[in-house]
C-alpha cells in the first residue's frame, strides 16, 4: 500500500450491546492504529478502496475526495448491497437517478443512493464554486431492508447539526439522520472546526471501526499527532475518546460502525471491484495480477 504508516496495532474487535454513546468513555484516549495518505487519480482522491484498506473499515468500502471544475461529470453505478453517500463540500451537485428522477444539492447536502445508475456533475450555472465532495460506499448486507433500488437527497436545512458536527449517518448527540432508510449502526459525520477549537469523539459500544479523513486545513491528536489534508486516519479497536484540535480553519469527515468478518473478494472479483473499475482508472491491472497469483498457487 501507498503512504500508510502504522502506529498502533490495532486490538482484539469488542462485542456490547451496540447502543449510542456520544457521552465520554472513562479511560485513556483511542490511539491512531494507521495513518495513510490518499492516492490521487485527476480530481479524485482515493482514501478508502476495497482491496487495501477496506479490507480493515468494512462496512466502510470505498471513500474518495473529489474535485471538480465546471462541466465535469461522472456516472456511479450502486451495485447491490451497495449503498453510495456522496457529501457536498462546496459548489452544486446536479444528478439524474436511473428512474430518471433529477435534482440538484449544494454545499451541506448529500445524495443518498442505493442499486441502480446516479449520473452527477458539476452544477455550473449555479455556483461558480468548483464541486468538492466526499463519497463514501457502504456494504449494507447486514441491512436487507436497504436493498431497494432508491434515492434521495438531502438539502442543507435538512441536515441536522450538534455543535460543529453534520449528521449523514447515525447520531451524534440529538441530532439524527435524515434518510427514511438509513442503514442501523452506522455513524457518519462531517465535522467543521475553527481554528485552535477542540472536538472528541466516543463511538458507540460496538463500534470497533473508527476513521477520520481531512479534505481542510488539518486536525491534530495529542498522542498521535497531525492528520492532514487528504490523509485518513484508522483509529484501534480498543475503546475511548478522539480528541481532535483544529490547525486551522478545518473539515473533515469520520466514520463507526461494527466491523464485518466477511472477506470482500474470496478467490475471484467482488461485484463492486467491477463498478469500480469505470471510476478508480489504473487500479485494476494490480489487482488482476494479484488474483492471477492467487489461482496459480
Amino acid at each position: 500500500m501507498f503512504g500508510i504508516t502504522f502506529l498502533t496495532p490495532p486490538g482484539k474487535p469488542e462485542c456490547s450491546s451496540g447502543k449510542p454513546s456520544s457521552a465520554s468513555v472513562a479511560g485513556q484516549s483511542r490511539r491512531i492504529a494507521l495513518l495513510r495518505s490518499g492516492r490521487r487519480h485527476g480530481p479524485i482522491t482515493r482514501l478508502i478502496t476495497p482491496w487495501d484498506l477496506g479490507e480493515l473499515t468494512q462496512p466502510f468500502v470505498f471513500l474518495c475526495y473529489s474535485e471538480l471544475g465546471p462541466g465535469g461529470r461522472t456516472v456511479v453505478g450502486a451495485q447491490p448491497g451497495i449503498g453510495i453517500l456522496t457529501l457536498v463540500l462546496s459548489g452544486a451537485l446536479a444528478f439524474q437517478d436511473a428512474t430518471g428522477t433529477k435534482g440538484t444539492v449544494v454545499a451541506g447536502g448529500f445524495t443518498w443512493t442505493t442499486p441502480g445508475e446516479l449520473v452527477w456533475h458539476a452544477g455550473d450555472r449555479i455556483t461558480d464554486e468548483p464541486l468538492r465532495t466526499f463519497q463514501l460506499w457502504v456494504d449494507l448486507s447486514r441491512s436487507p431492508a436497504s436493498f431497494a433500488g432508491e434515492s434521495q437527497w438531502v438539502a442543507p436545512p435538512e441536515v441536522q447539526e450538534e455543535g460543529p458536527v453534520r449528521v449523514a449517518l447515525g447520531q451524534f448527540g440529538h441530532a439524527r439522520s435524515p434518510l427514511a432508510h438509513a442503514p442501523p449502526d452506522i455513524n457518519y459525520f462531517h465535522v467543521r472546526l475553527k481554528d485552535a477549537q477542540r472536538w472528541r469523539y466516543a463511538a458507540p459500544n460496538g463500534h470497533n471501526v473508527t476513521w477520520l479523513a481531512v479534505d481542510r486545513g488539518g486536525v491534530r491528536l495529542q498522542q498521535d499527532g497531525p492528520v492532514l489534508r487528504e490523509q485518513i486516519a484508522l483509529f484501534g479497536d480498543s475503546r475511548g475518546v478522539i480528541e481532535v484540535q483544529a490547525d486551522g480553519e478545518s473539515s473533515f469527515v469520520l466514520g463507526s460502525a461494527r466491523r464485518l468478518s466477511d472477506a470482500l473478494w474470496q478467490g475471484g472479483r467482488h461485484p463492486i471491484d467491477t463498478a469500480l473499475a469505470a471510476f478508480v482508472p489504473g487500479e485494476f491491472s494490480v489487482l488482476d495480477r494479484r488474483l492471477a497469483r492467487g489461482k496459480r498457487r
